[in-house]
């Protein structure tokens, strides 16, 4: 099992997310229309380390605010 995020703000990435090239190419794709924050994979990761996933098996979590819908 994995967890697949989308693209996330953090300090590496804070200032890329803003340019002109991301935000039409990644946010502007993206539904929610704005970058993840990591403290919103906490949900997944929690699931996949519990015994609720236990019967989970093979899967990849994706979590990244409906990007890959399209």
């Amino acid at each position: 099992m994995a967890i697949a995020p989308g693209y996330m703000e953090r300090a590496m990435t804070r200032e890329l997310l803003k340019t002109e090239i991301a935000i039409k190419n990644w946010i502007g794709m993206t539904p929610m229309k704005r970058p993840g924050q990591p403290l919103e994979l906490g949900g997944a990761v929690i699931y996949l380390a519990s015994d609720a996933s236990s019967f989970t098996t093979g899967h990849i979590l994706v979590v990244d605010g409906g990007y890959t819908v399209w």
